[in-house]
């Protein structure tokens, strides 16, 4: 690692570059699906809401093969696992190409989303290490602007070649790219031998503390706020917004330019504060969603909104970066938890967001929704911090 006063980041660049390649295939390849419903549906014959299954199938696989890949890979060089799971993650997109009924692409799916957590969180964990204790969150911030710029770019691009070209080139593209990211984390990535002391046990110890079971709920409530709004939010534009369907899009990038920011600058914050930028993070997303519901029918100030929704990414690489405090030994399997919580944080915004819809309150009236559990996010987050000061003043008279 090269030090300096980057801290190690310019040496660590091409490396973190290859991360952020791989988090951009992951992005687009999960965020696309939303805009290519439309098109699955017709191909495979079957309603939108149907379709539907193959993202909740993406989902259920983050949520199982964060801690199942983790385990089993918990000894493997670093460097060799990330290239195994992103060549797994080319395949597997390739084969969605392949599926000629919804419960084939379904399977070929949920295949897709196991190795999804474990590459993020063993990346994160890599380029933390790369450079200096005082840039980690910086680093971090890197690695996941690769899903923000997924956001912007690629998913985006991957529905309108869907839409002009076929849904299965999107996931081929998707595959491909997810191919060069291999090329580029064996190139640039430097070698670690594999790790015996790291074992299954040692990993699975993880569940073992308190802390980490508080990041967990944190994450898959705080976050779930984004959510609330994301699931919907093309509706709401058409129907509260009045804004027309060519340009969904360009907010949908908007929202994705809030997302790079947040993470860019939210990486330089944790660098000097990890706790209170978090706090901070949660205020932010709180306000923003809560602002989302107040201006929601005046153009200028929803996209105003929609870049704040966008900036608070940030909360991602912080939690991230708290599991890596909390979670001890046991690494990689923590550090890969916080996708899964990540895609619980999905499925209980979009269910709480239907509820709202269903009970008549409004479109806009996610953006309340998303404000609550918002707010629970910062509740149990600083629930974690008491009771982490408390265990800490009981060990500290226990060794007295």
């Amino acid at each position: 690692m090269s030090g300096g006063n980057d801290g190690g980041l310019q040496a660590a660049s091409k490396a973190i570059l290859a991360f952020a390649v791989g988090t951009f295939a992951i992005g687009t390849g999960e965020f696309a699906a939303m805009g290519l419903l439309p098109q699955i549906a017709d191909s495979l014959h079957v309603t939108a809401p149907e379709a539907g299954g193959a993202i909740s199938a993406y989902a259920l696989g983050v949520v199982v093969g964060a801690p199942l890949v983790s385990v089993i890979g918990a000894s493997f060089s670093r460097r060799s696992l990330m290239v195994v799971l992103m060549a797994w993650f080319a395949v597997t997109n390739c084969l969605s190409t392949c599926a000629t009924s919804l419960h084939m692409l379904e399977i070929a799916r949920f295949i897709t989303g196991l190795p999804h957590g474990s590459f993020m969180g063993v990346a994160a964990l890599v380029a933390a290490g790369l450079v200096e204790r005082g840039y980690r969150g910086r680093a971090v911030g890197r690695v996941f602007a690769g899903m923000t710029i997924a956001n912007i770019l690629g998913a985006p691009f991957a529905s309108y070649a869907g839409t002009y070209f076929g849904w299965r080139l999107s996931y081929l593209l998707i595959g491909l790219i997810s191919a060069v990211c291999c090329v580029m984390v064996q190139m640039f990535v430097p070698y670690d031998a594999p790790n015996r002391a790291r074992s299954a046990l040692g990993e699975l110890a993880a569940f073992s503390r308190k802390q980490v079971w508080f990041v967990i709920g944190t994450v898959a409530v705080g976050c779930g706020g984004m959510f609330c709004v994301y699931t919907y939010f093309s509706l709401t534009l058409q129907s509260v917004t009045h804004v027309p369907v060519w340009a969904v899009p360009l907010f949908q990038s908007l929202w994705g330019v809030g997302m790079f920011v947040g993470a860019w600058v939210g990486g330089i914050v944790m660098d000097r504060n990890l706790k209170w930028a978090t706090i901070g993070a949660f205020i932010w997303n709180a306000v923003a969603l809560g602002l989302f519901a107040l201006v929601a029918t005046n153009i200028p100030l929803t996209a105003l909104a929609v870049f704040m929704l966008g900036g608070g990414i940030a909360l991602s690489p912080a939690m991230q970066m708290r599991l890596m405090d909390v979670a001890a030994d046991a690494q990689t399997l923590a550090a890969s938890m916080n996708h899964a919580a990540f895609n619980m944080a999905n499925a209980l915004g979009a269910w709480l967001g239907g509820l709202v819809l269903v009970a008549g309150y409004g479109d806009a009236a996610t953006g309340w929704a998303g404000m609550a559990l918002s707010c629970i996010g910062l509740l149990l987050f600083l629930l974690s911090l008491w009771s982490e000061a408390r265990d800490g003043r009981k060990e500290a008279r226990l060794a007295g």
